[in-house]
């Protein structure tokens, strides 16, 4: 492999394909890198750092015009960047030592709830309903375009309804099948989410797929989209259900959280929250997931501000498909999965971790 600078971002694309990587790193600097199942490091040992001048030229060669002078102007810039090669989440910064450029590589093909080993049985039910909200959780980079994905297309296959998507950007393409579906791209067909999600209950939508819920409107129009006759599927940076829901109601004002957790308590019908952990065979990374299910006594919870009484209600509601993560997390690790250092570094309740290994 020569270590010159190449000529364009697609071959950087490429050698991140080909070797089933998530992401791919240009910054000023450094050495190009990229992440390998959850660990970045540089591509090439011996390459020399790239220079603000590489980073420049590589920026410029596959910006529009339009989208370098969005650059001088603000700094930074997050768009969909499509090639022959694929479909990319792409961002462009410009930092001290130069510009940094990041892409996130889209894996297009739409996998299935089967295939990504999502309990099927237990998420199924939650898509049959007719309203109500179900969230996906987790880190970035843990999964959860491709599992949010995964569940559009099960629900575009099983109903027959009208879906809208909100996304920031567009990264898998469904084509309709028993639902028409409709994809709208923050930004670019639209301003922002909470614009999208005002404009998309005009659209009539029996399914809405916000892609972020980030701030205290686009929540707030979620839930009422939730309560209004539609079913809204939305992920969230948080790491569990309690904290999911903790993270949703410390959005609103004091004044209006008895409120909203009764609207919460009406209208969650799950909580997916997932992480991917390093296997043990280094042969890519393994799927922990827990999962909650609104029943009356997680609704009650909520709606008494109890968030903390929930991994207890969770343990004791195997019957409807709940799983902590933890017990998702000693569930690899019984298998031969993942490490138990990996285990005792990813769990909730390291004293109880302790203890099952000890045991």
């Amino acid at each position: 492999m020569s270590h010159q600078v190449l000529g364009h971002v697609d071959e950087y694309l490429q050698v991140g394909i080909d070797y089933q990587c998530s992401d791919i790193h240009l910054p000023a600097g450094y050495p190009p890198a990229w992440r390998r199942f959850g660990t970045l490091s540089p591509i090439w040992d011996d390459h020399a750092p790239l220079t603000a001048d590489d980073t420049e030229r590589l920026a410029r060669g596959f910006l529009t015009d339009e989208r370098w002078e969005h650059l001088q102007k603000l700094g930074d810039i997050d768009f969909a960047y499509a090639s022959e090669r694929g479909r990319f989440r792409a961002s462009v910064i410009k930092q001290r030592l130069g510009y940094e450029i990041v892409f996130r590589i889209i894996d297009s093909r739409i996998r299935t709830i089967e295939e990504l080993e999502l309990p099927v049985d237990s998420i199924a039910p939650l898509t049959r309903y007719q309203n109500g909200l179900i969230l996906i959780t987790g880190a970035v980079g843990s999964g959860k375009s491709t599992t949010l994905a995964a569940i559009v297309d099960f629900i575009n296959k099983d109903r027959e309804d009208h879906i809208l998507t909100l996304e920031d950007p567009i990264e898998f393409v469904f084509e309709s099948q028993g639902c028409h579906v409709n994809q709208r791209e923050v930004h670019t067909h639209t301003e922002s989410f909470p614009a999208a999600l005002r404009g998309a209950l005009r659209e009539d939508p029996d399914i809405i797929m916000v892609g972020e819920m980030r701030d205290l409107e686009t929540i707030s129009l979620a839930l009422t989209a939730a309560e209004t006759g539609h079913l809204v599927l939305a992920t969230l940076h948080t790491g569990n259900a309690p904290r999911t829901l903790d993270r949703v109601l410390d959005v609103f004002p004091v004044d209006q959280r008895d409120q909203i957790r009764i609207m919460v308590s009406e209208s969650l019908r799950g909580i997916i929250s997932q992480q991917l952990i390093p296997k043990a065979d280094g042969s890519g990374r393994a799927l922990a997931l827990e999962m909650l299910v609104n029943t009356p006594a997680v609704a009650a919870s909520i709606r008494d501000g109890k968030t903390f009484m929930l991994p207890g209600i969770m343990q004791t509601g195997k019957n409807v498909g709940m799983i902590t993560m933890d017990e998702s997390i000693r569930n690899l690790y019984v298998k031969g999965h993942i490490t138990q250092e990996e285990a005792m570094y990813r769990c909730e309740d390291k004293t109880q971790m302790r203890a099952f290994f000890q045991s």
